[in-house]
């Protein structure tokens, strides 16, 4: 045995490595999503409740106004998580393709750069996510603050 090139076929294990690298982050999309989901449905059962206070609450109450403008954070906030896990799938996807791309890839006469581009995508539509997170945050302390005011107003 003269090296390792001889027991093993570095253009397979290159492969593998290129195939798997994607499908690790078809995992870690999946987590990404459950996470965002799970933030979804705590938001959806907090409007929920705002909604059933703001309801029992006499007219002309100032709880109520508060109740409304926290509810109005908080769709927005829904509404851009929501947009948030379809670019995660999306990510998913895109990295479930890439793998596919790279195991059909020398059976297939396809461009070289097309597994690399649907990798991008998928790694462009994680940061898009990471970015609407981050606006969710803000409106998540603009709700915090409405809370706070009302407490020591």
């Amino acid at each position: 045995m003269n090296g390792v090139e001889e027991v093993v076929d570095l253009s397979s294990i290159r492969l593998i490595g290129t195939a798997v690298t994607p499908a690790v982050m078809v995992s870690a999309c999946g987590i990404v999503a459950t996470g965002l989901d799970n933030q979804i449905a705590r938001m959806t059962a907090r409007i929920r409740e705002m909604v059933r206070e703001w309801r029992l609450l006499p007219e002309g109450h100032a709880r109520r106004a508060v109740l409304r403008q926290e509810v109005a954070i908080l769709d927005r906030r829904h509404a851009i998580l929501a947009r948030a896990i379809a670019f995660t799938y999306t990510a998913l996807l895109a990295f479930v393709m890439t793998s596919l791309l790279y195991l059909t890839k020398r059976q297939t006469q396809l461009p070289e750069a097309l597994p690399v581009v649907s990798f991008s995508v998928g790694v462009l539509l994680l940061g898009a996510t990471a970015l609407l997170v981050l606006a969710s945050l803000r409106l998540s302390r603009r709700a915090i603050k409405l809370e706070r005011q009302e407490l020591f107003d």
